[in-house]
């Protein structure tokens, strides 16, 4: 067959080896003309790179790249796009899969799934969203290979199956730079239950409509979590089916959100395994991914938290409150087309000292931050260190300066790891 690798990222990389292996005549296609490919590889680089397209017989899409965006120019071939998503889903040896979407939270809890398995003694692998393609690890699997996979929208948008497990947590409006319209994002995240059978089962939050109304997409099981269905809160402590996990106090994780991410994992750890103990190893001994309310450093009795993943306004909201002492809290950076006003709200209420405003949103923030009523704000800087010191200056002894921005990265970083990475290296700079 013709197949066309249509973005030449890590998932394309990854696609390119897999196909190749199988003999057939590949073309890889990027609107990167200073790319490095393969010794060898045909190629199609530039502004033209989505041209002609019917040509191929299966057009392999990267996540990052819209399928309207081939479709404007090729319109009759939307039955040849896959995605590397979709061609693991379709050829994997296992249907131990499950699968993990929701605005954010993903990779907590696709990594504590993870863990949580291999304590109870089962081979899995973690792919997805996070950072693994799934076809890298396709040839270690076995019918009895357990795999997790961190699954975005831009994902999900055109899969054709869905695993055996799917797990949807809090759903808010996100990527609306990317998607078409709130309800697209809705229906790309409802792909992951829509081709599931009775057989199959469907875990959603309780606590949020619109997760409830993305896992009624298809026919699987019901189970919701927060509620006593699955895993929930109740005085104090993490429960499933009366087994009492732990406390929420003995957890490492940091806000209440990561309760309902632990709620989460063990609801659909529980459909595999009720081994006790090894979840509660995991869940009191994980202590968090990094750039998500990740411990920097303390510096005179100020704390420097860095929650660089958190790209949303409810994500910065959820981070202020996992913390009960003053903070210095910085906002700001690209948009995604969200309203501040909520944002603004939960900085009044949230013993914020002062808001640093950054990046392109800061004017937008500033205004929703007046209309509150809330005053404390000043101009974060240019440049990380700049804003670093404005923090440090600002702070006072017990205070928390938080990086939890409420947007996108993009203008003074590459992206929410450059912002978080520049962030910590700023804060060990401090004397």
């Amino acid at each position: 067959m013709k197949v066309a690798i249509v973005g030449f990222d890590t998932e394309g990389r990854a696609s390119y080896d897999y196909y190749l292996a199988q003999g057939h005549e590949l073309t890889i296609c990027d609107q990167k003309t200073e790319l490095e490919i393969p010794e060898g590889a045909a190629s199609k680089l530039g502004q033209g790179y989505l041209d002609n397209l019917d040509e191929f017989d299966v057009i392999v899409r990267t996540a990052g790249l819209a399928p309207h965006k081939i479709l404007d120019k090729n319109p009759a071939i939307a039955a040849k796009i896959t995605t590397q998503i979709d061609e693991f889903l379709r050829v994997s040896p296992t249907r131990n899969i499950i699968g993990v979407t929701g605005t954010k939270g993903k990779g907590t809890t696709s990594t504590l799934i993870a863990k949580m398995l291999e304590a109870d003694g089962k081979y899995v692998e973690l792919g997805g969203n996070i950072g693994v393609p799934p076809l890298t690890f396709l040839s270690k699997l076995s019918s009895n290979a357990w795999v997790v996979l961190e699954l975005s929208s831009f994902q999900l948008i055109d899969v054709h199956s869905s695993p055996h497990i799917a797990v949807c947590l809090m759903v808010v409006p996100e990527h609306l730079d990317w998607h078409a319209s709130v309800q697209e994002y809705y229906n790309a995240k409802s792909q992951l239950f829509h081709h599931q059978t009775t057989d199959d089962i469907a875990i959603y939050n309780a606590k949020n409509e619109t997760s409830a109304m993305i896992a009624g997409a298809g026919e699987g099981r019901k189970i919701p979590y927060l509620q006593p269905r699955g895993a929930f809160v109740e005085r104090g402590a993490i429960t499933i089916d009366g087994h009492v996990i732990c406390h929420t106090d003995e957890l490492k994780l940091l806000g209440a959100h990561n309760w309902q991410n632990v709620c989460a994992a063990v609801t659909a750890v529980w459909q595999a395994t009720q081994n006790t103990g090894a979840i509660h190893s995991v869940v009191t001994s994980f202590t968090g991914l990094e750039h998500r309310l990740e411990l920097v450093r303390d510096v005179d009795g100020v704390v420097y938290y860095d929650d660089s993943f958190g790209t949303t306004p409810e994500t910065a909201i959820v981070a202020m409150e996992a913390f009960e002492q003053p903070k210095v809290v910085i906002l700001g950076g690209s948009g995604k087309g969200a309203s501040y006003d909520d944002l603004a709200t939960a900085v009044v209420q949230n013993n914020v000292r002062s808001v640093l405003l950054i990046g392109q949103q800061a004017d937008r923030i500033q205004a929703a931050l007046d209309r509150a009523g809330y005053h404390d704000y000043q101009a974060g800087g240019d440049n990380m260190p700049e804003i670093v010191v404005n923090a440090r200056n600002t702070a006072q002894a017990g205070d928390v300066v938080l990086l939890s921005t409420g947007c996108a990265s993009f203008g003074m970083f590459q992206n929410y790891k450059d912002r978080g990475n520049q962030f910590k290296t700023a804060v060990q700079a401090l004397a």
